[in-house]
C-alpha cells in the first residue's frame, strides 16, 4: 500500500490559516520512508497568526456562548469521524513520521478515547456548583467556569496527530479558540485532523493551523495566546515557560523523559521481555513516554535479558503501510544523528552492544536497529541523558531497593513501568517511582489510555496535566460568586459596636462544627 496520492495533501495544505497562500514561500514535506515529497505547505508569519488570533478571538465569544451540551456534541460527531476515516488518518501519519501502523493507531486511539472522555464529563465539570459561604444562610457561593480565551497549542513531530489535535479537544470544549503551530516536518497530519474538525461542525475559525517555524509562527503564537500547551523538549520548555511567565499567562507542557522499567525477581519474565519491545521501541523510541533504562534484579538479569534481546532481535523492521512491520523509521537526519553518536560514544567507552546498533539504510535512509546496550555508565552520553530513538540500556541490581533508587536518580520523572511476581509488589513498587505515572505489568500505553487519570511529567518532564478533569479545567479561570444576603458584616444598628468583632470571632470558630467545614 503506497502513501496518499498529492492531491490528498494539496487538499490539507488549503486548510492551513495563510493569509494568500499562493504568494507565500512553501515547504515541501518529505515521506519518511523514502525521502520522496509528499507535497508542501505555505510558510507562516507572525501577521498570519496575528489574523488567526484575530478572527480566533471572535468566534470564540460566540462559541462560548453556547451550551456546553452543544460543544460536547460536535466533539463526540469528531470521534465517530476519527473511527469512519481511521486508515486515512493513519496513513497520513506514517508518511510523515515513518511509524510503524500500529504506533500510528495509537494517535487514533487517544483522539477517540479523548473526545469520547471530554465530551462526555464535559457538561457536568464545567456546571456552576455550590461551595459552602463563608457564614451560613447569609452567604450563598457559587464557582463557575470561563474559557481562557485563544489557546496556543504548540505541537511536535513525534505524534502529531495526537498531540495536537488531541491536544486541543479540551480547550475547545472549555469554551476557548485554538491555534495550533505542528511541528514543520509533519503539518498534514495536523491539517487531515483539523479537517474532521471542520466537518463535524467546528466553525473554522476556532481552530486555526498555521504551518511554519517555531522561532517566527511559535514565538508569534506565545506572544498573543491566553493559554499555552506545549510538547516537546524540556530544554524548549525552560524557554516557553520563561516566555509565559514574563506576560502571566498559563502554561502546560509535557517535556522529556529517561523512563525506567524495573523488572523484579518473580515477574513473567516472558511476558515482560515481550511488552518491553513495545514499551522501548514504540515509534522507534520516538516517544517522551518510552523506555530507555531497564532495572532487572540480578537473579534474574540473564534470563531476561536473553529473553529480551532474542525478542528486540526477532522484531520485524520495515516500512510498510500495514501491520507488517513492528518497527519503523526514525524521522530526520537530526534524529538519526543522535543515535548513532550515542551508541558509537556507548561503546567507544565500554559499553556491549547486545543486539542491533547500526543504521539500516537498506530499508530507507533514516533506518535505525532497534539497540540494546549493557554495561552502559553515567560517563556515556545515553546513561543519563535522554535518546529519543531505538536505544535501550540493561542494567543488573542487586535489589528492588537498588533498582528504585537508580529509577529515581535522574532529574526527569514522566513515566515508569515495573514488573514484580505480584500486582499488589508492583503497585508498592510504583509507589515509590518519581513520576506521573507508573504502569504495573505494561509499558505505558495503559496510562496514556486512561483518560480518567491525569497524565504528565514530574521534575524536568513536564508543568500541569494532560486528562482527568486537570485537563479540562485548566483551559478555564474559575470564578466565585458569592451572594451576601439578609444583612451584610456591618455591626446591625441595635447592636453595641465594640462587640460586633468578637461576636463575628464566636460565630466563626462555631463554624468548625458543621459538615464540610
Amino acid at each position: 500500500m503506497p502513501a496518499p496520492e498529492a492531491d490528498v495533501f494539496d487538499r490539507l495544505s488549503a486548510l492551513a490559516a495563510i493569509e494568500a497562500p499562493a504568494e507565500r514561500p512553501r515547504r515541501t514535506i518529505a515521506e519518511t520512508f523514502t525521502g520522496n515529497s509528499l507535497g508542501s505547505v505555505p510558510v507562516g508569519t507572525p501577521a498570519d497568526v496575528t489574523a488567526a488570533f484575530d478572527k480566533a478571538r471572535a468566534a470564540q465569544q460566540r462559541w462560548a456562548a453556547r451550551p456546553v451540551a452543544e460543544r460536547a456534541a460536535v466533539l463526540d460527531r469528531y470521534r465517530a469521524l476519527v473511527v469512519e476515516h481511521r486508515e486515512f488518518l493513519m496513513d497520513v501519519v506514517q508518511a510523515e513520521t515513518g511509524k510503524a501502523r500500529w504506533a500510528a493507531q495509537e494517535e487514533i486511539m487517544g483522539l477517540m478515547f479523548a473526545a469520547r472522555y471530554f465530551a462526555k464529563i464535559a457538561p457536568s465539570v464545567l456546571d456552576t456548583h455550590r461551595v459552602a459561604g463563608a457564614f451560613p444562610v447569609l452567604n450563598r457561593a457559587s464557582v463557575r467556569y470561563q474559557p481562557k480565551g485563544v489557546v496556543g497549542v504548540i505541537a511536535p513531530w513525534n505524534y502529531p496527530l495526537l498531540l495536537s489535535i488531541g491536544d486541543s479537544i479540551p480547550a475547545l470544549i472549555a469554551g476557548n479558540a485554538v491555534v495550533v503551530k505542528p511541528d514543520s516536518q509533519t503539518p498534514f497530519s495536523t491539517l487531515a485532523g483539523a479537517e474532521l474538525l471542520y466537518r463535524a461542525g467546528l466553525p473554522r475559525e476556532l481552530l486555526a493551523v498555521v504551518p511554519g517555524p517555531g522561532g517566527v509562527v511559535g514565538t508569534a503564537i506565545v506572544e498573543d495566546c491566553d493559554y499555552l500547551m506545549f510538547t516537546g523538549s524540556s530544554a524548549t520548555g525552560r524557554t516557553l515557560a520563561e516566555q509565559c511567565g514574563r506576560r502571566l499567562i498559563g502554561f502546560s507542557a509535557e517535556l522529556g523523559g529517561k523512563n525506567p522499567m524495573i523488572v523484579a525477581a518473580g515477574a513473567d519474565l516472558d511476558k515482560a521481555a515481550k511488552a518491553a519491545v513495545r514499551a522501548c521501541f514504540s515509534n522507534a523510541g520516538q516517544l517522551c513516554i518510552s523506555i530507555e533504562r531497564l532495572y532487572v534484579e540480578r537473579q534474574v538479569a540473564a534470563a531476561f535479558t536473553e529473553k529480551f534481546v532474542a525478542a528486540v532481535h526477532a522484531a520485524k523492521l520495515g516500512a510498510a503501510y500495514d501491520y507488517s512491520a513492528d518497527i519503523g523509521s526514525l524521522i530526520s537526519e537530526a534524529q538519526l544523528e543522535t543515535v548513532s553518536k550515542h551508541v558509537a560514544d556507548a561503546t567507544s567507552k565500554g559499553a556491549k552492544v547486545l543486539t542491533g546498533g547500526k543504521a539500516r539504510p537498506d530499508l530507507g535512509p533514516l533506518f535505525f536497529e532497534p539497540t540494546v546496550l549493557g554495561e552502559v555508565t553515567d560517563e556515556m552520553e545515553c546513561g543519563r541523558n535522554e535518546t529519543f530513538g531505538p536505544l535501550v540500556s540493561i542494567y543488573p541490581v542487586d535489589s528492588v531497593e537498588e533498582a528504585v533508587r537508580l529509577a529515581n536518580d535522574t532529574d526527569y520523572g514522566l513515566n515508569a513501568s515495573v514488573w514484580a511476581a505480584s500486582k499488589s509488589e508492583g503497585e508498592r513498587i510504583a509507589a515509590r517511582l518519581h513520576a506521573g505515572t507508573v504502569c504495573v505489568d505494561e509499558g505505558y500505553a495503559p496510562a496514556w489510555g486512561t483518560t480518567g487519570a491525569p497524565m504528565g511529567g514530574m521534575g524536568i518532564s513536564g508543568v500541569g496535566r494532560r486528562h482527568g478533569p486537570d485537563g479540562l479545567l485548566k483551559f478555564t479561570e474559575p470564578q466565585s460568586i458569592v451572594v451576601t444576603r439578609f444583612m451584610n458584616l456591618d455591626a446591625p444598628k441595635l447592636f453595641p459596636k465594640d462587640k460586633w468583632q468578637p461576636f463575628l470571632m464566636t460565630v466563626a470558630r462555631s463554624l468548625r462544627f458543621l459538615p464540610g467545614r
